[in-house]
């Protein structure tokens, strides 16, 4: 189950209630911002029912059309050679690309690439796919191939035991990711407001990872979700949890994903990088926010006096001990955090107050909910209207930030 892990939360919640006055004052925009028309992908060929690749004709945007991050993308971020694969899903025509072919190409693991004629293709993923944990796998789409968890299940899921322990690496890139949902299980006990509702389990509509690491680029995540309420469940595209290396993320586009937090992508115990992508229109659907006050709450919840059920984060959700939030050459624009929670654009509490948030050559405009900035050293304090954070230091160059000069 996804909470073995939130120890941490108390702690978190402890700094939310100390930053309470601040929170109070909070106001939260009315209207989010309207992206451009270019920034709508929503991917092209429908979901269609039949098991093999179906052509269907779409664009390939994939990430910020204006991301520059001059400092420059590393070099684990850049593309994998698949030009010798392991396996090759279809033989050339649409009909070849099948669920059952790309599932047993996912159990060997390794590098898979398809073969599907010259136009692009939708393959309708019947049952999550459960990546290999003991080995490197690579799924490359080419810029043609969408699968599509036709908001029935969860399109991807790597699931190892361990914490922060697993070296293998999960690598997706020029692949679309459309209408994956995960399915909860595990309700949170019945208890009158304003105790915790919804679950504690459903993260990562598209993606989840556990004790696994993700690297992400020139893709694209469009009307996933994850569990649509609770308090600390979230990741509507994807879920990273207790990860050694984290989730490095680029040139990639997060449009119209949900979950109770996290709204696009969400991570717990996992460093964040990502550059020059493109997040909008994603919402955490949850209310309330998260803290551990027994006076307000008797029954227990994840061993605390849970209250709130989630909302924080539109976009993107980090929560952890000494993990890190880097975003360079990024727009995240017209998110939305729930009802009385906080983030639009970015939700960080660091635990212990020693990770550290780094924002460059970013625009984050346009998202609604509340805000703060809790900082331990440093001398920029501010993060602006669409950030909620507790980190030890903060760092913003060359940005646009709403609520900030």
């Amino acid at each position: 189950m996804a909470r073995k892990f939130i120890d941490e939360l108390p702690a978190t919640k402890t700094l939310l209630l100390r930053a309470t006055p601040i929170l109070s004052t909070t106001n939260i925009p009315k209207c989010a911002a309207l992206i451009s028309a270019m920034a709508l992908l929503l991917i092209g060929g429908a979901g269609c029912s039949s098991a093999p690749g179906n052509a269907g004709a779409r664009v390939w945007p994939a990430g910020n059309p204006n991301g520059t991050c001059r400092p420059g993308i590393p070099s684990d971020g850049q593309p994998v050679d698949t030009s010798i694969p392991t396996t090759v899903v279809g033989n050339g025509a649409p009909e070849s690309c099948t669920y059952a072919k790309l599932n047993s190409a996912v159990e060997r693991g390794g590098i898979i690439t398809f073969d599907c004629g010259a136009s692009p293709v939708t393959i309708p993923v019947t049952a999550t796919l459960n990546i290999q944990i003991d080995r490197d796998t690579v799924v490359d789409g080419g810029r043609k191939v969408t699968l599509d968890g036709r908001n029935l299940v969860r399109i991807m899921s790597f699931d190892s035991p361990d914490f922060q322990a697993n070296e293998h690496r999960l690598t997706l890139q020029h692949i679309a990711l459309i209408n994956g949902k995960t399915t909860p299980t595990a309700a949170i006990p019945v208890a009158p407001f304003p105790c915790s509702q919804g679950w504690n389990d459903g993260e990562g509509g598209a993606v989840y990872m556990q004790d696994g690491n993700l690297t992400v680029i020139d893709s694209v995540f469009t009307g996933n979700q994850g569990a649509p309420l609770g308090p600390d469940t979230g990741g509507g595209a994807i879920y990273v949890m207790a990860s050694k290396h984290g989730a490095l993320i680029v040139g990639s586009t997060f449009n119209k994903n949900a979950a109770s937090n996290a709204g696009a992508v969400g991570a717990l115990h996992a460093d964040l990088r990502i550059y020059n992508s493109l997040f909008s229109q994603n919402t955490a659907v949850g209310n309330g926010a998260n803290n551990n006050i027994p006076a307000k709450c008797s029954v227990i919840n994840n061993n605390q006096n849970e209250i709130g059920s989630g909302g924080n984060g539109g976009a993107i959700y980090s929560d952890g001990t000494s993990v890190n939030v880097l975003l360079c050459g990024d727009k995240i624009v017209g998110n939305s955090a729930g009802v009385k929670a906080y983030g639009g654009g970015l939700f960080f509490t660091s635990n212990n107050m020693q990770g550290t948030l780094s924002i460059i050559d970013t625009e984050m405009t346009g998202n609604t909910g509340g805000y703060w900035t809790v900082v331990s050293t440093g001398t920029t304090r501010d993060a602006g209207t669409a950030v909620g954070t507790n980190c030890k230091t903060l760092s913003i160059r060359d940005s646009t930030l709403q609520g900030l000069p």
